[in-house]
């Protein structure tokens, strides 16, 4: 969908309560990052809140509360364009760990409610609901007890839309934000489609968006009442039947139950394009540590160390080693991630930005295995799991691996 389309329309909509046939659900949480960040600063509610880098100009925002989005600050915007907007917005840095955490709070409760759950990131995920009906009533009164646990339970708000096919159901819940419940009746399905503006539509883009505006095609009725061969020359076979079919409400997708991870990363965008590799080596050293943490705490191990670098041109590299034992050690996804990094062979070249990632993740057994040669049988793993355990009890700060600390102050300042 287009971003610049898909806004919260002034007022309520309502279409009636009929939920007959409508067995799909679509939770989206409200503001998540930054309402999760509020449950540790009750203080801010009220307040315009933006989640992002305090310092730099490089950094985007995360999430903001709805009191920031009033003065114009959106997800994804760059942060100096989000201060000079709302000046008077607290800044605080996210924290992705409490956020994963409040996330599996929310996903726990829908398993409870129908093992049938399709999450789509942290903070949203499709639900069917056909088979808990006997056991909790008409999808109408599901979606309400959805929003009252997760509020009662988590101390954040939700908004949930109701409908007979994915498509209709998230639109619904975007249309109800925030914290509010929206039933699409199948009968109705049509009359609440037929006004949106066609960046509503999934898989509209900024690019599709300019095509169908050239051919006069401003709502979701313009497509719909436009010949699909008109729609299938002007984007394709297939854009244009997809469009065509969304424009009536067809899609027949079915809600996907999840499928486990299929990678852990984290990536990190610096202040200043750099050539410093020891400034670089003490980044990928912190993500790794970083990307170890998330491992353990999911119960992952991962066999294949994907490193990822941008230059200054915004050109963008990745390279990967397949481990032959797999790991969940900081240390050693960061020696090889490091190793990659070398065998590049950079000299002067500016990098932007390097991500380190583990893919290949599989359930880790109760002793994971040791990758580097020479390294007693549990010493690093037991060293990083204390690790873990002095940052749970005193803050993500608390302690860190020695060399992560030199990426503390940008090349220059050392």
């Amino acid at each position: 969908m287009s971003r610049s389309q898909v806004r919260r329309p002034r007022g309520r909509v309502d279409f009636g309560g009929d939920d007959t046939g409508c067995t799909i659900v679509h939770v989206d949480m409200d503001a998540f990052y930054a309402s999760v960040e509020l449950l540790e600063y009750p203080d801010l509610v009220g307040k315009p809140v933006i989640i992002g880098a305090s310092t730099g100009n490089r950094g985007v925002v995360l999430s903001a509360t709805y009191e920031a989005r009033a003065l114009g600050v959106h997800s994804a915007m760059p942060m100096s364009r989000a201060r000079r907007l709302a000046p008077q917005a607290v800044i605080l840095p996210p924290h992705h760990a409490r956020y994963a955490e409040v996330s599996r709070a929310v996903m726990s409760i829908f398993d409870s409610i129908t093992p049938i759950v399709e999450p789509l990131s942290l903070d949203e995920a499709f639900l069917d609901v056909a088979g808990a009906r006997r056991r909790l009533g008409r999808p109408g009164a599901i979606a309400s007890l959805i929003r009252s646990r997760v509020r009662d339970e988590v101390g954040i708000t939700c908004s949930v839309g109701v409908a007979s096919t994915k498509f209709v159901a998230k639109l619904a819940s975007t249309r109800s934000k925030p914290d509010g419940l929206l039933i699409i009746p199948t009968d109705k399905v049509i009359e609440f489609l037929h006004p949106l503006p066609v960046g509503s539509l999934w898989g509209v883009g900024e690019k599709t968006e300019q095509q169908l505006d050239r051919l006069g095609l401003q709502t979701v009725a313009d497509i719909a009442t436009t010949p699909l061969a008109t729609l299938e020359r002007a984007l394709g076979q297939a854009q244009g039947r997809h469009l065509h079919d969304l424009s009536w409400g067809r899609d027949l997708r079915a809600v996907v139950p999840h499928e486990p991870d299929k990678s852990i990363g984290n990536e990190e965008t610096f202040d200043a394009d750099t050539d410093d590799h020891e400034w670089i080596r003490s980044r990928i050293a912190g993500l790794a540590d970083h990307v170890g943490q998330r491992m353990r705490r999911s119960g992952l191990v991962g066999r294949t160390v994907a490193l990822k670098v941008r230059f200054a041109d915004f050109t963008t590299i990745t390279r990967s080693r397949t481990l032959e034992v797999p790991t969940d050690v900081g240390a050693d996804i960061y020696a090889t991630a490091w190793a990659l990094f070398e065998a590049l062979g950079l000299q002067r070249a500016r990098i932007r930005l390097v991500g380190v990632r583990m893919e290949g993740l599989s359930e880790a057994d109760e002793t994971p295995a040791q990758l580097l040669l020479d390294a007693p049988e549990h010493g690093r793993r037991d060293a990083e799991l204390a690790m873990d355990r002095l940052r749970q009890r005193y803050g993500p700060g608390a302690v860190r691996p020695g060399r992560s600390s030199l990426g503390e102050h940008p090349p220059g300042d050392r």
